[in-house]
């Protein structure tokens, strides 16, 4: 379970701090798929950060299972079972995709064991396996190929900064699909989505929306939905929470 307790973060813009989050409180249960929306500029990534220990607030607290990881960084709370999808995966030149996985899983897996996380996320093992994490893979494959991580890792939080941006819409839906999957089969962990997309919104458990670094709604997809995009359901709700 993951708590937040009275949060907040600020800047330094010209000579003045600029507050994101403010005295934000927030539980997540485990077992729960939660989707956080809002518009530009609300504190949604900046939330996401803070979680992973890329930021440092300057007030609050966060606890994982009821330990407080508030001073913890990055390599801690990832040791902790916390993994965070950047909305632009990192490329790591001369590093195979097996590496990534055996990496991600901590212990060395044997090519089948490797070859099944790329099939969950719809990649043919045999063309993926032995390729760079470089330019030659898109997008849509990076993002998939980043998720296999995370599943190799089976970590007690999955943390996704719009795993939307940047692909295609062939590797959208399976995006979705693979999401699905995931919310199926999560038991005694919890999955957060960073994401304006509806498609995504609709398969929460629970969606939360910021708002000048504030919760300003949260509830299950049909009680929030039709406040976002009331009745011409958009791709993006972006638009619609401005």
């Amino acid at each position: 379970m993951l708590e937040i307790k009275n949060l907040s973060f600020a800047v330094s813009e010209e000579n003045r701090e600029k507050e994101i989050i403010h005295d934000l409180s927030l539980t997540i249960e485990n077992g729960k798929f939660v989707v956080i929306t809002g518009p530009n500029g609300s504190g949604k990534s900046t939330l996401a950060r803070l979680i992973m220990g890329i930021e440092k607030p300057i007030s609050g607290s966060i606890l994982l299972d009821g330990e407080d990881i508030t001073a913890l960084d990055i390599t801690e709370r990832a040791k902790r079972g916390i993994s965070f999808a950047f909305q632009q995966p990192v490329r790591f030149k001369g590093i195979r995709v097996q590496d990534l996985l055996r990496l991600a899983a901590g212990k060395n897996l044997s090519l089948s064991a490797a070859c099944e996380y790329l099939s969950e996320v719809g990649l043919c093992a045999r063309d993926y396996i032995d390729r760079e994490i470089n330019s030659s893979l898109s997008g849509g494959e990076l993002k998939r190929i980043e998720i296999a991580t995370l599943l190799a890792r089976r970590t007690r939080l999955s943390v996704f900064d719009e795993p939307e941006a940047g692909i295609d819409l062939w590797s959208f839906q399976n995006l979705i699909r693979i999401f699905e999957k995931m919310q199926g089969e999560i038991q005694d962990s919890s999955i957060v989505i960073i994401s304006h997309q509806e498609r995504i919104l609709q398969i929460a458990d629970e969606i939360i929306v910021l708002a000048d670094g504030r919760i300003t709604k949260r509830g299950a997809p049909d009680e929030i939905l039709p406040e976002l995009i009331g009745k011409t359901a958009p791709v993006s709700v972006c638009e619609k929470l401005q």
